[in-house]
């Protein structure tokens, strides 16, 4: 998988297993009730985050 992002690929990973999604991401976005609850970079990204947003705790507006 690393090889192919050095290549510039991208991959999209569904997982309910955050320290997977944690070790892998560079970035993540957290989906609840069908919408966009959060994109975060793997910096800002914890444990703590991706759990308030997928429990509704933060809503971001998305363009387009």
């Amino acid at each position: 998988m690393n090889e192919l992002t050095k290549n510039g690929v991208s991959i999209i990973m569904v997982s309910s297993e955050l320290p997977e999604v944690l070790g892998v991401s560079d970035r993540i976005m957290v989906i609840h009730e069908g919408t966009i609850a959060k994109i975060m970079n793997r910096d800002e990204a914890d444990q703590e985050n991706i759990m308030t947003a997928a429990a509704g705790g933060e809503q971001v507006e998305v363009e387009g």
